[in-house]
């Protein structure tokens, strides 16, 4: 599963006549993202990830579906139209080399740095933030691992950390970008017990009728719930 990329000529679809508000901005972000777990993006996931009320998401929807930059199915279903993908792409490019500057050049946290990101990449024109990212070497993801739009890197398969089996070992991919905005918090707890993309990875203990997970990272056993596990990808 990987975080969805617009296919080829639709990146390059003309911006609208008025550029996105910062609100729709951040309805396009969200939508990205959640897409990107895949997981079915409803009004009421979307109240919740950004802290408003079903209505106020329902009217938002109304005005980017009239703006061409999504569309919901019969079931209620929102997902991007071709525009939107476009211009969702072109804003979490901005985050991502906005993280991997402030981690790599600044010395920001990943946690710290994503919390900054969020602020600096609606601020960034994509010129700059080009600029950033010829300036740091090209990145291809950010620091929690999840791709850069645009970047053409080669990606592997990959499944949830809570999937091993006792005893099978695999090595960290990415942070689901589901959890960077929901559990900020998690990502100062996996940093802080040895966590980081490619470090070896095994599953020591598990109880799937408990809801726990046992990883073990760099010799330590690090307990952790089955939900935190299913947030954390690993190499298939």
């Amino acid at each position: 599963m990987t975080n969805r990329r617009p296919p080829a000529g639709e990146a390059e679809a003309p911006p609208p006549a008025t550029a996105p508000s910062a609100t729709a901005e951040r309805y396009l972000e969200a939508i990205f993202y959640i897409e990107g777990e895949g997981e079915a993006v409803h009004a009421s996931r979307l109240a919740e990830w950004l802290g408003v009320s079903q209505p106020t998401v329902g009217a938002m929807l109304r005005r980017m579906a009239a703006d061409g930059l999504v569309r919901t199915s019969a079931a209620k279903v929102v997902t991007l139209a071709p525009r939107g993908v476009a211009l969702a792409s072109r804003i979490v490019r901005r985050h991502r080399i906005a993280e991997r500057w402030l981690t790599d050049v600044v010395g920001l946290d990943w946690a710290a740095a994503d919390d900054e990101a969020s602020r600096l990449s609606h601020a960034l024109s994509d010129a700059v933030a080009d600029r950033l990212f010829e300036l740091i070497g090209r990145p291809t993801a950010c620091p929690h691992g999840n791709p850069i739009p645009g970047v053409d890197a080669p990606r592997g398969a990959e499944r949830p950390l809570s999937s091993l089996a006792a005893g099978e070992r695999s090595k960290v991919r990415r942070i689901s970008e589901v959890a960077e905005h929901e559990a900020p918090e998690l990502l100062r707890f996996l940093g802080g017990q040895g966590f980081r993309i490619g470090v070896d990875v095994e599953a020591s203990a598990i109880s799937r009728g408990a809801g726990t997970f046992t990883a073990r990272v760099e010799g330590k056993d690090v307990p952790m719930s089955l939900d935190v596990a299913g947030r954390v990808w690993v190499d298939a």
